[in-house]
């Protein structure tokens, strides 16, 4: 007998996994490597939405517990993983200037939006009207910490590569069992697989499609991350990522012509370089209508659980929501209300009601 299997290791995957060893609990982990979320991330962390200069969801919880995470997560793998990147919001009108100064002076955001207007001195940006800079935030490598993380997992002979198959779950009042693994505990971390597993699928777990492009610019030197409409984070060298689009229809993993499109669109308007596309990537995020994250007990079987719905915000999420889980399962501590899948328990079918097998 274990004490957790895990499905998926993705962000919220390795967060938990985290939380485990922290706590000395042993652990088996099942990935098949079908969902891309994490490995198409930007991996950029930003305690504020841009669009509309507005606060994320328990942005100051979350920023206290990342540091620390990663930087235990870069001694142990022995990688780099967090860098600290300024991102710079270019204004396009005297308007959008006025409502960042104007949201800079509200409590909430007075720690994260600088008040100060930065002039653009970089001769290769369009930006007349300069830059706010967002305070406390961050690129993360997402590709480096999920190919290292999984190394981590297989020599230590945590991980399964294959594909879960959910009807040869046994689920049991004291443990579950599968495939001759018996445990105390499961953790459904699958993404947007999620619509596959049948104890977890009457969540409203929609999905959004992202797709990014990964460019070379030769004479471009940038030390902070750009969001004009799209992103541009510096990753070293020449190397940039562009992102990201938000598709909702489209639950493919397969770069489009539409979004490339889109994504050059945008970079032109205000890169006055000329770039070399070198990659195209897609993938579906984990998002939830009401972009919260999907945390907790199956309502019906108590050996079963879920860390997902992390959306397009996982690299701040994921070790803030994992720890609650973490504490809900083990120290019977209270979920928030927020993030408890309780708050959609009239979408579970009341027929399953009393079985032992749905």
């Amino acid at each position: 007998m274990i004490d957790y299997i895990i499905i998926g290791v993705g962000l919220g995957g390795i967060a938990f996994c985290e939380q485990l060893e922290e706590n000395n609990k042993s652990y088996i982990v099942f990935d098949d490597n079908s969902q891309q979320s994490s490995n198409v991330a930007g991996g950029m962390y930003n305690p504020v939405t841009l669009k509309r200069f507005t606060g994320v969801w328990r942005s100051q919880e979350q920023l206290a517990m990342l540091t620390p995470y990663y930087k235990k997560l870069e001694n142990k793998l022995s990688i780099k993983i967090d860098y600290k990147t300024p991102v710079f919001r270019r204004f396009v009108s005297v308007e959008e200037q006025n409502m960042w100064f104007e949201a800079s002076d509200k409590p909430i955001l007075q720690p994260f939006l600088s008040d100060k207007l930065i002039k653009n001195t970089n001769p290769n940006i369009d930006a007349p009207l300069g830059f706010g800079e967002v305070l406390g935030t961050g690129r993360v490598d997402t590709d480096l910490l999920q190919l290292s993380y999984i190394n981590y997992l297989k020599e230590n002979d945590n991980l399964v590569q294959e594909r879960f198959n959910y009807d040869e779950l046994v689920v049991n009042d004291d443990y579950v069992a599968y495939r001759g693994i018996k445990a105390k505990h499961i953790i459904f971390c699958e993404g947007f697989g999620l619509n596959k597993n049948k104890y977890f699928n009457y969540l409203p777990l929609v999905g959004t499609k992202g797709e990014l492009l990964d460019i070379e610019v030769e004479d471009l030197e940038l030390d902070f991350i750009l969001k004009s409409g799209v992103f541009i984070i510096p990753l070293g060298g020449n190397k940039f990522k562009v992102g990201a689009t938000n598709k909702w229809k489209d639950k493919t993993n397969t770069p489009t012509q539409e979004s490339k499109e889109e994504l050059e669109e945008g970079l032109q308007k205000f890169l006055k370089s000329t770039y070399k596309i070198v990659d195209h990537l897609a993938g579906v995020r984990p998002t939830v209508t009401d972009r919260r994250p999907l945390i907790g007990t199956h309502p019906q079987y108590e050996r079963l659980h879920i860390l997902n719905g992390l959306g397009s915000r996982g690299v701040m999420i994921s070790p803030y929501a994992a720890k609650k889980l973490f504490d809900s399962i083990e120290k019977n501590i209270p979920l928030e209300k927020e993030m408890d899948i309780v708050r959609y328990k009239k979408k579970y079918p009341t027929k399953y009601v009393g079985k032992k097998d749905i």
